[in-house]
């Protein structure tokens, strides 16, 4: 089969892509190795919600039409959003394709699949950032009397052992998972590094609504004072509830959580854990007020002051006089470590030379350094809301706006 441009995967910013390819009448097909929207269906635990309030999923010419405008979806509702959008675009997607090698050709690429070989001129990696789990190399070391899972693994405290959980990392993920563990009646630990802050409400709208009115979500890839910094944050402190309550480490410290600092190393059975837990969180409650700062000087601004509640800062961040510093995994206190610790791409099938030492593809906004190919929905892509459902849109319709020139620099070339 020969195509003008294959997209792999048919999550949120793949069908972006494919909108806009159709909108110039750029043929192109969808591969995607599961069903549209594969990831959200099979990667993510039950109780998930998004972190974005609902009027806030929006794609190209698809937004959000139901009656709870300020909450926040399900997995569930999540694809069924995403599976209306495919359809609404008529996406020519190819489910149940796996993607085995990419290579360069004279002429574009060779995409091989498991159901035959396609010729094309371009490519769009549009497959995600959390395909794998990043658990640390410390992890071999933890005694094998301890359950070990990701939350690719996870999908309920009811599939764990009885017993204490040491939930490792402190960013969406982690707290949503220890706040959830809490409450089901077993004892946790809070291993966290650095993390991003931030409250649910602020000054009586949602935080994101803020970042979006102050052009927080919009900033570009190529302003940023330190880009590999950027891409490299965890998703902030959130949890998508039904009563918009913030959840952050005084809150589970309230619940009943013990919170220590950075998982270091694991030694004769022991885990280590860094002492400057009162050094990060004073760092990220500092990051937090300068946003808030940043809020409130756009509200002054642009008049938005009387429509909205007085300024407010929040208490900060209580840590215990000595937090522990070592746990013994061999003692049973410890019965399940849930590695909530971020995600990382899957290239394997990327024979193009275009990753960098660390297995991340070294691209410009998207464009990589191979010609005709190109990425979407990575970590601040183009702007800092490239990995949310809203931010797929913009993103796209810049990458296939470079694609488009790409293929048009090509057809006038002599000869």
């Amino acid at each position: 089969m020969r195509t003008t441009t294959v997209v792999i995967g048919a999550g949120h910013a793949g069908l972006a892509a494919s909108h806009f390819l159709s909108e110039r009448a750029i043929d192109h097909v969808v591969l995607e190795r599961g069903e549209v929207a594969n990831s959200w269906r099979t990667e993510r635990w039950d109780s998930l919600r998004l972190l974005t309030p609902n009027w806030q999923s929006r794609l190209p010419g698809h937004d959000y039409t139901g009656q709870d405008p300020d909450g926040y979806m399900t997995m569930g509702e999540v694809v069924e959003f995403i599976d209306r959008f495919a359809a609404h675009t008529r996406a020519p997607v190819r489910t149940g394709t796996t993607v085995t090698a990419v290579r360069r050709t004279e002429d574009g690429y060779r995409v091989t699949t498991d159901r035959g070989e396609i010729a094309c001129r371009t490519v769009v990696i549009a497959s995600g950032a959390c395909n794998l789990p990043a658990v640390p190399k410390l992890a071999e070391a933890v005694p094998g009397t301890v359950e070990q899972v990701t939350p690719f693994d996870y999908r309920g405290a009811d599939a764990l052992p009885d017993g204490g959980v040491l939930v490792v990392g402190g960013s969406a993920t982690g707290v949503q998972l220890a706040a959830e563990l809490q409450r089901s009646g077993r004892p946790v630990t809070l291993s966290t590094g650095e993390h991003v802050r931030m409250p649910r409400t602020y000054r009586g709208r949602d935080v994101l609504w803020w970042m979006d009115a102050a052009g927080v979500w919009d900033q570009r890839y190529d302003e940023l004072p330190d880009l590999t910094r950027a891409r490299r944050l965890g998703s902030p402190q959130l949890a998508g509830t039904t009563d918009r309550t913030s959840l952050d480490l005084n809150v589970l410290t309230d619940m009943g959580v013990e919170v220590v600092g950075r998982a270091a190393t694991v030694r004769d059975g022991e885990m280590l854990f860094s002492g400057g837990l009162r050094n990060v969180v004073s760092l990220a409650d500092l990051k937090m007020d300068r946003l808030l700062n940043t809020f409130d000087q756009w509200a002054a601004a642009s008049g938005t002051d009387g429509d909205v509640k007085p300024p407010e800062r929040f208490d900060a961040t209580r840590v215990p006089e000595r937090a522990r510093l070592r746990l013994d995994l061999r003692s049973g206190e410890i019965r399940t470590v849930v590695w909530a610790t971020g995600y990382r791409p899957d290239y394997s099938w990327l024979d193009v030379p275009v990753l960098d030492g660390k297995g991340h593809l070294r691209h410009d906004g998207g464009v990589v350094d191979s010609p005709g190919l190109y990425a979407l929905g990575l970590p601040v892509l183009r702007r800092r809301k490239s990995t949310f459902i809203h931010g797929a849109s913009d993103d796209a319709r810049d990458v296939v706006d470079h694609l488009a020139r790409h293929l048009a620099a090509r057809a006038t070339v002599p000869g």
